[in-house]
């Protein structure tokens, strides 16, 4: 063998063990320096804690459409899930017979008031003329009387004459207190006046009665609404009280939300909220923590809240799938460590491992608000720290080599 192939056969030996010397030196540093782990940023900005979850639309309150009457249905012009004005037609009954019997009344009324205007006009002038007729035969008697009176005891008349004279007077002042009751009974003040007048009033009663009872065959809307149920059609014949129809009113909306019951200390009455229905997500839109329910579901562990819409969007049907962010809490440029880094994060004493010069270091902290995977620091960490995340299974004290978590 030649002397360069000497050469160049150590040249390769000597660059082989100089590679086999270097990886090893790299894996000896890699391993000095511990494993390659995940961890987060502590960054500060502006944080808002939420309550999340989910709910339903509805009005506060719905309105039962029925029948006052019995009746067959004749027409119903209007259609499940359309919108109605109050006093527009909802529902038509038949209405022959109750017409017949409101005309009926009528006709009742018209008598009553004629029977009055014959009281009036007819029977209190003759009742006047004739008490004027019997007071006037009263004066004629009674004068008469007198005169046979002096007669009398002058002794032209005999007792007999006088006799008929006092019975004369006496039958006609009978007349007279007859013709003024009489009289009195047909005047304004008499009871014949105030029979007329109440079987007048008795009679208008009734003919509104009827007229309302017409009335009930025509079923309208008492405000405005959307219509969302409908369990009638043209022929059925309904009982009164019975469920025809269901109302949605317009103008206030509110959200119903079940929320956890550990939740409840972060509610507040007025507390605004971002929502969407689940069938337009992109559509945000704001509602106003309006009630809490004093009383916690036992089954479900949770606290029914409800939540006014002032400007719901047009899409917003009533018993819609929505979900509720409510801001219970904001902090200006708050320190925050993402919630994944927590150790013991539901105890009395939470901690992370923070990278400290190659090492993690157990580090205590101290917590604020929480929420969307963020927890606010209190105390224990400073902006830029870098902490592991929490699946980093590595004890406290070891060498690590941190890799930011990609979002």
């Amino acid at each position: 063998m030649t002397a360069r192939a000497l050469i160049l056969e150590h040249r390769w030996k000597i660059l082989a063990a100089l590679a086999v010397g270097v990886g090893g030196a790299v894996l000896g540093i890699q391993w000095w320096q511990g494993p390659q782990l995940l961890a987060e940023r502590v960054l500060r900005r502006d944080f808002v804690q939420t309550v999340v979850a989910s709910g339903r639309v509805e009005t506060p309150h719905r309105v039962d459409v029925g029948a006052q009457i019995t009746g067959t249905v004749v027409r119903v012009p209007v259609a499940e899930g359309q919108n109605v004005k109050a006093g527009d037609l909802l529902i038509e009954l038949s209405s022959a017979e109750l017409r017949a019997a409101q005309r009926q009344a009528e006709v009742a009324v018209e008598q009553a008031k004629a029977r009055l205007r014959q009281l009036r006009e007819v029977q209190a002038p003759v009742a006047e003329q004739a008490l004027r007729q019997t007071r006037a035969n009263l004066d004629n008697v009674s004068a008469t009387l007198r005169r046979n009176q002096d007669l009398f005891e002058k002794g032209f008349i005999g007792e007999a004459a006088l006799e008929d004279s006092r019975k004369a007077v006496e039958l006609a002042d009978a007349q007279t207190r007859s013709a003024q009751k009489q009289f009195d009974t047909a005047g304004t003040a008499g009871s014949d006046y105030a029979l007329a007048l109440a079987a007048v009033d008795e009679a208008q009663a009734n003919a509104q009665a009827a007229r309302a009872r017409a009335g009930y065959t025509m079923i309208a809307a008492p405000l405005d609404g959307t219509l969302i149920g409908r369990n009638v059609e043209v022929g059925d014949v309904v009982q009164a009280g019975k469920l025809l129809m269901t109302l949605s009113p317009a103008g206030r909306t509110q959200l119903v939300v079940e929320i956890d019951e550990k939740n409840l200390r972060l509610l507040a009455l007025g507390q605004n909220a971002l929502t969407s229905a689940d069938a337009y997500p992109q559509q945000r839109f704001a509602a106003q923590l309006a009630y809490i329910n004093p009383g916690i579901n036992a089954q479900t562990g949770a606290v029914e809240v409800k939540l006014d819409v002032p400007e719901p969007p047009p899409t917003l049907k009533q018993d819609m799938t929505v979900s509720v962010d409510i801001e219970v809490a904001r902090r200006p440029k708050a320190l925050l460590v993402a919630s994944s880094a927590l150790r013991d994060a539901e105890g009395a004493t939470p901690w992370v491992l923070r990278v400290e010069d190659g090492r993690a270091v157990r580090r205590a902290v101290r917590l604020g608000l929480r929420s969307a995977g963020l927890a606010e620091v209190l105390d224990g960490l400073q902006e830029g720290d870098l902490v592991l995340a929490g699946a980093a299974a590595v004890e406290p004290g070891a060498r690590v080599r941190a890799t930011l978590q990609s979002h």
